[in-house]
């Protein structure tokens, strides 16, 4: 069990090991879904980035008592407190395509706002762009979005 007081120890000895974060969320209900996906895809924890939504409880699984939820104030405090060695990788329009990526065997997810994505600024300090396909156009809700890419890391990929 960890403080939720004070941030969580990385875990990042594991063989895989991966986190997924959003950049500047809009609205609790998509935290708490991307939450839940996270815990039931086995992910080490959940990171928010600026913080625009206010906290809800309604995770039948108590996910926040499983695995850990980081909040920063800024991109600038997510860097200077993410692990060198581990992999920052932006789900966004105009990347390479999730049915052929490679998933690191440790990752970051991260993933933009539900109104505006994520600001070209932070895709560049990003070491992978991620995009998801769509038999329309790949616009998908931000819980949906996050959670068809840790399904595609768990369940139907190889990692690199």
């Amino acid at each position: 069990m960890f403080n939720l007081n004070e941030p969580p120890e990385w875990d990042i000895n594991r063989d895989s090991y991966f986190e997924v974060g959003i950049y500047q969320p809009k609205h609790a209900q998509n935290v708490g879904t991307l939450w839940r996906s996270a815990l039931q895809m086995g992910a080490s924890g959940l990171f928010t980035i600026g913080r625009r939504y206010h906290s809800q409880t309604s995770d039948i699984f108590e996910a926040p008592k499983l695995i850990p939820l980081r909040h920063y104030l800024t991109f600038q405090d997510f860097l200077d407190d993410r692990p060198e060695n581990i992999p920052l990788v932006a789900i966004e329009m105009g990347g390479e395509r999730l049915t052929t990526f490679r998933h690191p065997a440790r990752a970051f997810y991260l993933l933009g706002a539900e109104d505006n994505g994520l600001p070209a600024r932070v895709v560049e300090k990003c070491d992978k762009v991620v995009s998801l396909e769509a038999v329309r156009q790949p616009s998908y809700n931000l819980a949906v979005a996050g959670s068809i890419v840790l399904y595609h890391r768990c369940f139907l990929s190889e990692r690199g």
